[in-house]
């Protein structure tokens, strides 16, 4: 079993990766389920029904949120119905959303969870460490969470808090690719960020400009960068047994060629 998961997809540019480079990463890896970060999708926040719809076809079978799931109302339209999207577990108990979904691929039941961080996010959450349990012995023979957040040392002390029950933690939000995967104890996937999918020459997929600007202490508003693009992913691989036994970064842009 392969599990391809792409970081955080931002903007018309990541959307213009996945349509380029997923069915190929898909076909050299022999991928059998994809998973993507998609809560930036949409001019960099939120993710309309239309480009829901295009994940689909492009072949994306589950799609995680982060901070900004309801950053576009459109959501609250057709969530109920959007039976590929998992939400935070740990947002506010009054939004709607799944935050925990299992799919049946060949018999593998996969699930796939969604957390968000503490540190340096909204405060508006619960603190995913009171939920998680509850998920963690659910029925599944896979189960790979998305800590979507912003400080490295959550995330890795997330991971070996599940690493037992887990069967990978993938880091998602800051849309910086870390150098760090691991397998903890031979039971776990591990890296703090996947990195992101979108604009290649920018501050985490802004213009430059924009961000100095806001630097210097001037407001700015978030502007996506105009540039190539470029698409952060892992690939999993499980034995026999559905335990983890290698994860490998995927990195392409114009200086790292597919």
């Amino acid at each position: 079993m392969k599990i391809l998961f792409i970081g955080d997809v931002m903007s018309s540019i990541g959307r213009d990766m996945i349509e380029d480079y997923l069915y190929r990463i898909k076909k050299r890896y022999k991928i059998d389920f994809v998973i993507a970060n998609v809560e930036n999708a949409t001019h960099g926040k939120g993710l309309i029904k239309k480009h829901y719809d295009f994940f689909t076809f492009q072949g994306v079978d589950a799609m995680t949120m982060g901070n900004h799931t309801f950053a576009k109302k459109e959501l609250f339209d057709y969530i109920d119905e959007a039976d590929r999207m998992v939400v935070p577990i740990n947002q506010s108990k009054f939004l709607p959303g799944i935050g925990s979904r299992v799919f049946d691929v060949n018999g593998c039941k996969i699930r796939v969870t969604s957390v968000l961080g503490l540190a340096f996010m909204d405060n508006r959450t619960t603190n995913p460490i009171e939920v998680i349990d509850s998920y963690l012995d659910k029925e599944n023979d896979i189960h790979i969470i998305d800590y979507h957040g912003e400080a490295t040392s959550e995330k890795i002390a997330f991971a070996y808090y599940v690493k037992d029950k887990a069967s990978a933690v993938l880091g998602t939000h800051t849309h910086v690719q870390t150098a760090d995967e691991k397998i903890i104890d031979n039971k776990c996937a591990f890296i703090s960020d996947v990195g992101m999918t979108g604009p290649y020459m920018s501050a985490i997929g802004c213009d430059f400009d924009s961000i100095i600007t806001r630097m210097k202490g001037f407001s700015s508003p978030f502007t996506i960068a105009d540039s190539t693009g470029q698409l952060s992913a892992v690939v999993i691989s499980f034995d026999q047994n559905y335990r983890p036994i290698d994860i490998e970064r995927i990195l392409i842009n114009e200086d790292h060629a597919f």
